[in-house]
């Protein structure tokens, strides 16, 4: 093989660019299909932006209906015959490896997700990166411990089930964080033996191409690679109604594992439906509320708060952007909430004091803008924030709105953005009630000393996660996935193997048996 540039044909551009902002180094900017780096079959580009600026980071070969059904193709051949990630004991070995990897170029690649989502360097460093190989030690420890159950069948018969791989899974993930969705989806689904076609977001599609090269069995330098055998991961960059759909409704692909909007995860049904009914998973979005009671410790909840929805700016589908406080100390709660949102920093990601970097393009940029000005225009009334910032790029003040009502749009819809909005109630029973009052059910906090009232409100509140005194608590042992229209599936934990595992009976006859 060729150097590290040959093999993905990348752009080599790294150090300072306009501004004196840094600019990573990128190698990988080709479709990675049965193990090699490849145009689209169109030789179509699309352009990745960098969000501080808007300026254009790479052109990524775009893949479209012919280059799915290549990927595809690579995927079901190394399924059917012989991949030694599906078919032997080897996988643990292998993810453990790759975790080894990703750990190794932590760097790199948490300064290709800070230049192409706008998210902060240092926090890509210490969590997105030691989480997501934490994720894959983590099912490298469940794919060696699959199994079935021995029945106790009626009559002169033996029984027991085995859990198979499922087969080819295809893997679309979004662009808020594009390291955590690829190793969210792709551990799991290797531990099970599948193989995977995995789309990235068209706005983000860097880190999941490194990720493709770390898991090719290959030598540059003198480094071996993990040996993820040829058609195992196949990563098809390119935009949702062409390489989306084709993934989602190839009559080969056997399951879909999606983390995105409401509005395609229904497209993405509706395919699977239309094509060979392939199983589904969803994780949509999230209007989750943050409850805080007059027993809180106000500092803390202000601050829990903050974090819970101006965290990556917004761009988060657990964003507890509904912050419910309960009278006695609304006012305070207001007063320090509206002080803290003006201590965030703005700013480049790449800086280490900066709290909050750019919206990951234009067209999100304008989306929460959008919703700012509906939000004001329904009545509700702006204390802080609400407008862009900085000379260029995609950067907006915290946000944050008082005088919300259940019915306004800001409060009913997912604006996935830098806006709180700020809502006061009396008992639980209320707080209860309107925090339920959502389409969605993705997460919930709490904020309280009283333990009945935790108890009480965890489990009323319908909510796929409920964080009690915390937020963003996330693990891998920790199943994560919505309810109502927040989706169904779980990620992580060890019920994520599920999705991509099918269980088959096997009866056998034993006339003769003693034991009848």
């Amino acid at each position: 093989m060729g150097s590290t540039g040959d093999c993905g044909n990348g752009k080599a551009a790294g150090g300072a660019g306009a501004g004196g902002l840094v600019v990573p180094e990128i190698k990988f900017t080709k479709l990675f299909i049965n193990g090699e780096f490849v145009d689209a079959a169109s030789g179509k580009t699309f352009e990745t932006r960098d969000p501080r600026t808007g300026d254009v980071l790479a052109h990524i070969a775009e893949a479209d209906k012919a280059d799915v059904d290549l990927a595809v193709k690579a995927a079901r051949e190394a399924f059917e015959h012989g991949s030694n990630v599906a078919a032997t004991q080897e996988r643990s070995r292998v993810m453990n490896k790759l975790a080894d990897l990703v750990e190794q170029h932590a760097d790199e690649l948490a300064a290709l997700d800070g230049a192409d989502a706008g998210k902060l360097l240092t926090l890509g460093k210490i969590i997105d990166m030691p989480a997501a190989a934490q994720m894959l030690r983590y099912y490298a420890g469940a794919a060696d411990k699959i199994h079935g159950e021995s029945l106790r069948v009626a009559g002169k018969y033996q029984g027991y089930t085995l859990r198979e791989p499922i087969g080819v899974v295809g893997v679309i993930i979004p662009w808020n964080f594009p390291t955590m969705m690829f190793f969210l989806k792709v551990s799991p689904a290797l531990a099970a033996g599948c193989t995977i076609v995995v789309k990235p977001a068209e706005q983000t599609p860097l880190s999941a191409l490194y990720y493709a090269h770390l898991a090719k069995l290959c030598t540059f330098d003198i480094i071996i690679q993990a040996g993820v055998p040829d058609g195992v991961i196949n990563v098809v960059p390119g935009f949702g109604p062409t390489a989306g759909a084709a993934l989602s409704s190839h009559m080969d692909v056997d399951s879909v594992a999606f983390t995105g909007s409401a509005e395609i995860g229904r497209a993405i049904m509706e395919s699977a439906a239309r094509s060979n009914l392939k199983n589904v998973s969803l994780e949509l979005g999230g209007k989750s509320p943050m409850i805080v009671f007059d027993d809180a410790d106000v500092d803390m909840a202000v601050s829990l708060s903050s974090l819970a929805v101006f965290f990556n700016k917004g761009e988060i589908c657990v964003a507890g952007s509904r912050v419910y406080v309960q009278e006695g100390i609304y006012d305070e709660f207001v007063k320090k909430a509206v002080e803290a949102a003006k201590n965030w920093k703005v700013g480049d990601p790449f800086d280490a004091a900066t709290n909050m970097g750019p919206q990951v393009d234009k067209v999100q940029f304008e989306r929460v803008l959008k919703y700012i000005e509906i939000g004001k225009n329904e009545g509700a009334t702006l204390l802080t924030g609400g407008k862009p910032t900085g000379d260029k790029g995609y950067y907006i003040e915290p946000t944050i709105f008082v005088d919300v009502k259940e019915q306004m749009t800001i409060a009913q819809e997912e604006i996935f953005g830098p806006v709180m909005s700020l809502m006061k109630f009396k008992t639980v029973e209320e707080a209860i009630e309107k925090a339920n009052c959502t389409k969605y059910g993705l997460a919930a906090g709490i904020v309280t000393k009283n333990l009945n009232i935790a108890n009480m409100v965890s489990r009323a509140v319908r909510a796929g996660t409920v964080w009690v005194n915390c937020y963003f608590a996330f693990d891998p042992d920790a199943p994560f996935g919505g309810y109502k229209m927040s989706g169904f599936g779980r990620d992580q934990g060890m019920v994520a193997m599920d999705k991509y595992l099918q269980v088959k009976t096997v009866i056998t006859a034993v006339p003769d048996s003693p034991w009848y």
